[in-house]
């Protein structure tokens, strides 16, 4: 569905929030001259508050609040809560310390708070110098009878502006946003993108590949000094997550396809670097994962599926390396999909993730909560690449496209899926999920990111129905039409549509973001597409709606 026709009779149109409305926004003066416009202070270097305001791990009473402050020492700094812009009178008060140790990052609770509430926060410094100020909300409790998420993942300063935040900060009609990671990339200047890909104006910090703790930060500062980025802090709590390139591309627990210890040093110190850089920079709790209570209508949980217990991904191409037959080639892909590849042993939550998973799906179900909404990386959806698609290739088509394809083909004549690095890769993993999902007679909807093509798939188990996934495109990271340019992007999707029984949509060529809405009666996807992202305030051009009925765990495509 494109931006300009109305939606479905059964499809309410998307509405703003009505807790913070624009005539409330006009009376604080903040809107056109105010916080959703005002010059954001920033300052890669120099002193004071040098990358605005964030806020994150939003419960009923309580939100997380972030700033950053330089300084020549250890400065403690207050902040203000209020339900006014003005801050005529403060509900909450507190302090946090800006400390050279944590890259002069501050993080700090308020406390105190009232459930399903917009509030106004800021900072202030011991010399009176106030930062930004941010805008936040609490979760609701009770009755709820809609809570809409912006949702994104994959952002690449090099391949373009960061238009899909832009415009979620400017459209006023989410309660929260979720990042579901890939926030940053890891990648030297030149890599990726290379020197003929970047669009001009968009640098980053360092220029060489980030390995230390000081890298990583560097990287973050870099990043955030983005006004786009910036904003979307600024005007509404964020729920995130990290995915592999805030530590190294496909990264697992022990090692990474994108770290080499001979020339990068020990993996565990990277990943602690990494780690630790991540949540001093984000408004993000140290735990791993947690689960958050959207009144009586969702509880949403956040997963982490990439350094705690991931255990090395399998590569089809190291399978087969070698092989001098056809024949050789189906047998070792036969051998190995009938055992290392089921092997039960093979983990991505790990056992303790997995129990408090699974106990937090009863109870939510239990207490009369609609949807159980899993806010995680890497898609569960089974996907196999299509066979046709080797069919009449190019003659021009590069060695290496031709020989990925050709892997992607034979693996899925196997039956094997094409991504190993997603849920694809582990089975048992996924079955224990879909287990515990089917056993709490969940309404399981899952968020993913990572491909940076968008995706709908039902999810199914044994030919049961056990949810729902919205996959998220990205925010600018390129997709299939930059990967495989030399193959029709459409043709493409519908090969892809048709060889996969339970992937019912998907797009290959548009960046942007998921507006996600959860009602009592439905869940839905607004998948929305922006004209570019290379030039900076471009806009969404398109919108595809895919929703699924409560009790259904079946997606309804229309």
């Amino acid at each position: 569905m494109i931006a300009t026709e109305p939606p479905a009779p059964d499809q309410p149109a998307a509405a703003p929030i009505a807790a913070l409305d624009r005539r409330t926004l006009l009376r604080g003066g903040l809107l056109g001259v105010g916080l959703l416009s005002a010059p954001l202070a920033a300052q890669a270097g120099g002193s004071g508050f040098t990358h605005g305001v964030a806020s994150g791990e939003p419960r009923t009473d309580r939100v997380l609040l972030w700033t950053r402050y330089r300084a020549g020492e250890e400065t403690r700094l207050d902040f203000e809560v209020s339900e006014t812009p003005d801050f005529a009178r403060t509900v909450s008060e507190g302090g946090g310390t800006a400390h050279p140790g944590h890259d002069w990052c501050c993080k700090t609770w308020a406390n105190g708070l009232e459930p399903g509430r917009w509030y106004f926060y800021r900072f202030v410094a011991p010399d009176g110098t106030v930062s930004d100020t941010g805008r936040t909300r609490t979760l609701p409790e009770g009755p709820v009878d809609r809570f809409r998420m912006a949702v994104f993942s994959c952002s690449n300063i090099g391949f373009g502006w960061f238009n899909a935040y832009a415009h979620a900060a400017a459209a006023n009609e989410f309660d929260l946003a979720l990042h579901l990671g890939d926030y940053f990339y890891e990648y030297p200047l030149g890599s990726y993108p290379s020197d003929a890909q970047r669009i001009a104006g968009r640098w980053l910090e360092p220029g060489h590949e980030i390995v230390t703790l000081a890298d990583y930060r560097l990287r973050y500062a870099a990043y955030r000094d983005d006004p786009d980025l910036r904003r979307v802090h600024q005007v509404m709590p964020m729920i995130s997550g990290w995915d592999d390139h805030e530590s190294t591309n496909d990264s697992w627990k022990g090692g990474a396809q994108n770290h080499q210890p001979e020339t990068e040093g020990r993996w565990d110190a990277r990943k602690y670097f990494a780690m630790r850089a991540y949540r001093e920079w984000m408004p993000v709790s140290d735990e791993p994962w947690a689960a958050y209570e959207i009144g009586d209508l969702a509880t949403l949980f956040r997963l982490e599926t990439r350094l705690e217990a991931r255990a090395e991904q399998f590569g089809i191409a190291d399978l087969i390396a070698g092989k001098d037959s056809a024949e050789a080639v189906a047998q070792a892909l036969t051998a190995f999909r009938d055992g290392a590849y089921r092997d039960p042993a093979r983990e991505l939550l790990g056992a303790e993730q997995q129990s408090w998973l699974a106990d937090g799906l009863r109870k939510s179900k239990a207490g009369g909560k609609t949807w159980q909404v899993l806010v995680q990386q890497v898609l569960m959806g089974k996907t196999a690449a299509a066979a046709a698609l080797t069919e009449d290739l190019p003659s021009d088509l590069p060695d290496y496209v031709r020989r990925r394809l050709t892997s992607a083909a034979l693996a899925s004549r196997a039956g094997l899926p094409f991504n190993m690095d997603a849920w694809d890769g582990y089975p048992a993993a996924r079955e224990r999920v879909f287990k515990a999902a089917l056993e709490a007679d969940a309404n399981l909807v899952s968020l993913a990111g990572d491909t940076h093509n968008a995706w709908a798939f039902d999810l199914m188990q044994d030919e049961a129905n056990v949810g729902v996934e919205f996959g998220g495109h990205s925010v600018t990271s390129p997709g299939i039409e930059t990967a495989l340019p030399q193959l029709d992007t459409g043709r493409f999707e519908r090969a892809t549509v048709e060889h996969n029984p339970e992937l019912k949509w998907m797009d290959a060529s548009q960046r942007g973001y998921m507006a996600v809405e959860l009602t009592p009666e439905r869940a839905t996807s607004e998948y929305r597409f922006l004209s570019g992202v290379r030039e900076r305030g471009a806009g969404v051009v398109a919108s595809r709606r895919v929703t699924t009925l409560a009790g259904s765990n079946r997606l309804d495509i229309g």
